[in-house]
């Protein structure tokens, strides 16, 4: 095989390869060697079919295969011989005048990673800022969950409803005086000023006793679901059953019994570790965004492009998608425009910071072990119906890119906690809305040579600094591909991830017309919360 270099750019490298015809021919010979003993034809007794035979009935496939085996093996060539370290999928052209019997002229161009030495990892300065967890917090948290929890109990006969207040009611709601589907609902609680009723329902009932009955004209929202409704003014004829005033509220035993616990000690001490969860959770944070701002403000070098585009795209999907949801989506989408070169160079950034820890972690010896990378697909597998996690755990072990995007995340911890042990700590305590606002500042957020001209405002900073405050999540993937594939091959399919619960059927009351939402089930013990890679 002759390998030519016709291109060396920046990252950007271009060969041309000639395979030569005869090993083309010597490969479809063994093979036909190796079948013939196996091909089974009429008049010829088994093993005994002539090898010209064989090659006429099985030749262009055997040639096609040999072909493909030629090209796989000239790439592993090309990378060896050539020291390549790919940092995307080779783009591989066969000449268009290739004929059977010719050499076999490739094109071949690809992007490769910088050659790095490992960045030192001394003098390293980070500060740790704690919370320490007051007993307000806690009881405030209790409270909250108090709120989910909520007890009714009747009032005096003749009291007046206000904010607060529960009613229980039966209504019939029409539009132009014809019932709707969903609009019919008996002994329905409704608490008053909770805003889980359309907008205007639940105003016109403060003010009434039980016995009333009131008809009330409201208009269903221009974007309410169900389109039949949507924009249009209606008329419920509201029966007051009932009025009921919320229970007093005592953090105490009983409450936290109720809850399923032991007692209201068990309580105080889950909530206060769960808070603790999150604060630490906020500190690795802070310090992670330190770690990652002396590692960028460091190290300048070029990154490859493809690479930089890629992940460019999958920030601006994301910030696209919250656009999307805003109250004025096409403002929205307008204001990220205007900055969409900001985010590009946030991405050159993210990438080139994925690209320093994964070459810190592979010069240190960081790895993910076999036992860790088996929980990640065991976790990982719970986003699917039960019948088929075994299909996608098979998925992971045969696709290699697949197990390493799967294993990148962790991977970047695992160096980042390597970090934090060699560098100097030092702690300082602060209230939980300092450490917040440290993570949000812009100024800790986004470095200078990202920020658009003018002071934009805080949310925004908000969203660049989460969008800047990572390395590209899957170029520990990139960085050490397990192997360079001649030709893009269909990506192997996981299986399907769950579906969403059904809706409620037609039999459920106010299902449609909901003036009424579901109501909230009561609070359950918060799981800690799935770390964002962002926030990592």
């Amino acid at each position: 095989m002759q390998i030519v270099e016709t291109s060396n750019e920046g990252l950007k490298r271009a060969y041309a390869l000639t395979i030569a015809a005869t090993d083309i021919a010597a490969i479809v010979e063994g093979e036909v060697k190796k079948i013939t003993p196996q091909v089974r034809m009429p008049g010829f007794r088994p093993g005994k079919v002539p090898a010209n035979l064989v090659r006429k009935m099985h030749g262009p496939a055997l040639h096609q295969q040999a072909l493909e085996t030629s090209i796989k093996d000239a790439m592993d060539r090309l990378v060896s011989e050539q020291r390549l370290r790919p940092a995307t999928q080779p783009d591989v052209a066969l000449a268009e005048d290739y004929e059977q019997g010719k050499d076999v002229q490739l094109t071949v161009s690809l992007e490769v990673l910088p050659d790095l030495i490992a960045p030192s990892i001394e003098g390293i300065k980070l500060e740790r800022l704690t919370v320490e967890i007051a007993d307000e917090q806690v009881e405030e948290a209790i409270l909250n969950i108090a709120q989910g929890q909520k007890r009714f109990e009747d009032a005096p006969e003749g009291t007046v409803s206000a904010d607060g207040d529960q009613l229980i009611i039966d209504f019939a709601g029409s539009v132009d005086g014809v019932a709707f589907d969903g609009g019919t609902a008996e002994d329905q609680p409704l608490e008053l000023g909770s805003g889980r009723f359309i907008p205007g329902f639940e105003e016109q009932l403060v003010g009434v006793v039980a016995g009333d009955e009131r008809t009330i004209t409201v208009t269903f929202p221009e974007d309410y679901p169900a389109a039949n409704l949507a924009g249009k003014e209606a008329q419920f004829a509201v029966t007051v059953k009932a009025v009921k005033h919320a229970a007093d509220f005592a953090a105490d035993d009983d409450f936290a019994k109720s809850l399923g616990l032991e007692g209201i000690d068990q309580l105080r001490g889950l909530i206060k570790g769960q808070i603790e969860q999150e604060t630490a959770g906020l500190t690795r944070t802070a310090m992670k965004r330190s770690l990652l701002d002396q590692l960028a403000a460091g190290h300048d070098f070029a990154v490859p492009p493809s690479m930089v585009e890629a992940e460019f795209n999958q920030i601006w999907e994301q910030l696209t998608t919250e656009a999307a949801k805003e109250e004025n989506p096409a403002e929205a989408m307008a204001e990220i425009e205007g900055e969409k070169d900001d985010y590009r160079k946030i991405a050159e950034r993210r990438v080139r910071l994925g690209l320093l820890l994964s070459e810190i972690g592979q010069t240190n010896g960081v790895q993910v072990t076999a036992q860790e990378m088996e929980m990640l697909v065991r976790q990982a597998a719970q986003q699917y119906r039960e019948e088929d996690r075994q299909r996608f755990a098979d998925y992971i072990r045969q696709d290699a890119l697949a197990a390493a995007q799967l294993r990148a995340p962790l991977y970047e911890d695992k160096v980042v906690d390597f970090l934090f042990d060699k560098a100097e700590v030092t702690e300082r305590t602060v209230t939980r809305e300092e450490l917040q606002a440290v993570i949000e500042a812009d100024e800790n957020g986004v470095p200078a040579e990202v920020k658009p001209a003018e002071e934009p405002a805080a949310k925004k900073a908000t969203k660049k600094a989460k969008a800047e405050a990572a390395p590209a999540e899957d170029v520990a993937a990139e960085a050490a591909p397990a192997e360079v594939e001649a030709e893009a091959k269909p990506a192997k399919k996981a299986p399907a991830k769950k579906k969403a619960a059904e809706p409620a059927s037609e039999a459920e009351p106010a299902a449609e017309a909901a003036p009424a939402e579901e109501a909230a089930p009561a609070p359950k013990k918060k799981a800690p919360a799935k770390k964002k890679a962002a926030d990592a």
